[in-house]
């Protein structure tokens, strides 16, 4: 196929340098790349060149991790001199124009109610079937601002928006096309009480009370989130969001936080979330490593997609009880199985 071809040469530029040759007295002798950072010259298709000094890495000896050929120009990290990430300010007005937070005392208190009849439901049906959980914020205020404020730092220096739900853009996928009957083999409904549950949990990220969750920079793992308080199984952690397109659109994209959003027979209608552009706290949530015994091991986090009113919708919810300071993980391929995280740390 033509876009098989073309998708190899573009890998073969970016990754395969050319040899350098260095004549010595008899005019003779050359030099294949290597990795500055392990030294070794194998695994040439992984091989990154960087566009200034023309040195190369390894795609999975660089920190953090790169999971695939970047598009555009690639500098390493001494010709770009990475440094932390600029934080953002611990300012309440900011923060609220940020996260576009809204103010309603009438409707924190119907939040409240909704609270209330849960609590009284949920020990109705508890003995039929375990039901989703709503996180349960931080009760302090400043402290919801530092984790709102780690977030907002992370999405400012990943230049993305904001955005606390699926996005449809011009020369996109139209919402029209997100159809939960087209998923091949079907698809989990979201029973009414977890859909109630969800818009409550969206009701609260809108009022400014996140989920207690902190983006901390790791200098191997690169951004990462992590539980600020103890959470729950069961627990809806967040939704996965973003700007939804179809997959044929995004074969050749290298964006390495793509997520399956339908899965259809017809592979024309398969649907992705890109949260490159517009995104949550999902985004930085990271995936273990499938080929380490110890890999599974750090999965806290499950990635279910769900049929909610006929549309499909991903949501990350704790698989286990996850303690403080504990950074959360889950599993890529949970799916299609065809992820690349045998370098993922």
């Amino acid at each position: 196929m033509a876009v098989a071809k073309t998708t190899t040469m573009i890998l073969r530029r970016r990754t395969r340098a050319p040899r350098r040759y260095s004549e010595d007295e008899d005019g003779l002798g050359c030099d294949d790349v290597y990795c500055e950072r392990c030294g070794s010259g194998d695994f040439g298709s992984k091989l990154l060149l960087c566009d200034k000094c023309d040195k190369g890495y390894h795609l999975f000896c660089l920190r953090p991790i790169l999971v695939s050929v970047p598009k555009g120009s690639w500098f390493c990290p001494s010709c770009t001199n990475i440094k932390q990430p600029q934080l953002f300010p611990l300012v309440q007005t900011k923060i609220v124009d940020f996260f576009r937070i809204r103010r309603s005392s009438e409707s924190m208190e119907n939040q409240s109610n909704i609270k209330k009849r849960k609590r009284a439901c949920s020990l109705a049906v508890s003995k039929r079937k375990r039901k989703l959980l709503a996180y349960n914020p931080t009760e302090d205020p400043q402290r919801r601002l530092e984790q709102m404020a780690s977030l907002a730092t992370a999405l400012k220096a990943s230049g993305t928006e904001y955005s606390d739900g699926l996005t449809y853009r011009p020369g996109m996928a139209l919402r029209s096309a997100n159809c939960a009957a087209l998923e091949k083999g079907g698809m989990q409904i979201l029973p009414k009480e977890d859909i109630e549950t969800l818009n409550l949990c969206k009701k609260m990220m809108e009022k400014g009370e996140c989920p207690p969750l902190m983006v901390v920079f790791d200098p191997v793992e690169g951004f990462t989130v992590q539980a600020d308080r103890y959470i729950k199984d069961l627990t809806i952690i967040t939704e996965y969001v973003g700007d939804v397109d179809y997959l044929k659109n995004r074969e050749n994209d290298d964006g390495d936080s793509m997520m399956t959003l339908l899965h259809a027979s017809n592979p024309s209608k398969s649907l992705v979330i890109c949260p490159d552009k517009r995104s949550n706290i999902a985004r930085f949530v990271n995936g273990i490593n499938n080929f380490s015994p110890d890999g599974r091991k750090k999965q806290n986090v499950k990635c279910v997609r769900y049929n909610v009113n006929g549309e499909c919708r991903v949501l990350l919810i704790a698989n286990r009880d996850i303690r403080k300071g504990e950074r959360l993980y889950y599993d890529y391929n949970g799916y299609e199985h065809e992820y690349p995280t045998e370098h993922f740390v």
